[in-house]
């Protein structure tokens, strides 16, 4: 069921039957929350909302870019789990336009179905990973940040824009030459949503095959642009009701 407008006390939603979104959601250790409250306090006198919200989710997006925290996700097999979660529901649950997984965060831009909601697809999302990782880890806590960034879709010209800014995310963070370099992208996947191909979910070849390789022993606790574990751990999947 879709719940149009709503918050949870910090970012605001969109949920609209059949909406085109395009979501952020990040790794718990990803920015601090009190780096957040700190530019939330210098903003407090900005001239209107939109302009407020805009600065914010600009710091925020060249704070994660930076790479801060454990960055779990730089290891090929975390990154391939996250990539095959995204891909489970396409095209059933939501039509899967573009995405790419960053070392500490995640861009993924869809369609909803009529019957899919907003709110479970990030818990299907979210969830599944958290038990996955937190399972190779062998760790306990929280994976990924309560709270989401989403943005629905006004026109085409946002759309484009949006597109962009998820393709060349790894370019601008410095990780690789060309969009399709990225192996956990679209654009590294060469993807066409409207074709019945599904990236292999294995890590490439001379990539870490494990866990215990080019990742941390531990991981720590911890957009575009514009707007919002035990070993069974799914904590974060309740958190997305």
């Amino acid at each position: 069921m879709n719940k149009g407008i709503y918050t949870r006390g910090y970012l605001p939603h969109w949920d609209f039957a059949e909406g085109l979104q395009a979501v952020t959601f990040r790794l718990a250790d990803s920015i601090p929350a009190s780096v957040i409250g700190g530019w939330r306090k210098e903003l407090a006198d900005s001239p209107d909302d939109a302009t407020r919200e805009r600065e914010l989710h600009r710091r925020v997006a060249r704070f994660e870019d930076m790479g801060h925290g454990a960055c779990v996700l730089r290891c090929p097999e975390f990154a391939s789990i996250i990539q095959a979660k995204l891909l489970d529901g396409h095209p059933q649950r939501y039509r899967l336009l573009a995405w790419c997984v960053m070392p500490n965060h995640v861009h993924v831009l869809f369609k909803l179905a009529a019957e899919s909601s907003l709110s479970d697809i990030l818990r299907s999302w979210k969830g599944a990973s958290a038990v996955e990782i937190n399972r190779l880890l062998a760790r306990c806590g929280h994976l990924w940040q309560r709270e989401y960034h989403d943005r629905l879709i006004r026109d085409i010209d946002h759309l484009y824009d949006c597109r962009t800014y998820v393709r060349n995310n790894p370019v601008k963070a410095g990780l690789c030459e060309k969009p399709q370099d990225w192996q956990f992208s679209s654009a590294g996947c060469d993807w066409n949503p409207d074709a019945a191909q599904v990236p292999p979910a294995s890590a490439s070849e001379g990539a870490p095959a494990s866990a215990s390789e080019g990742a941390p022993a531990s991981a720590g606790v911890g957009a575009p642009a514009e707007a919002g574990v035990s070993q069974s751990d799914d904590s974060n999947a309740e958190d997305e009701r």
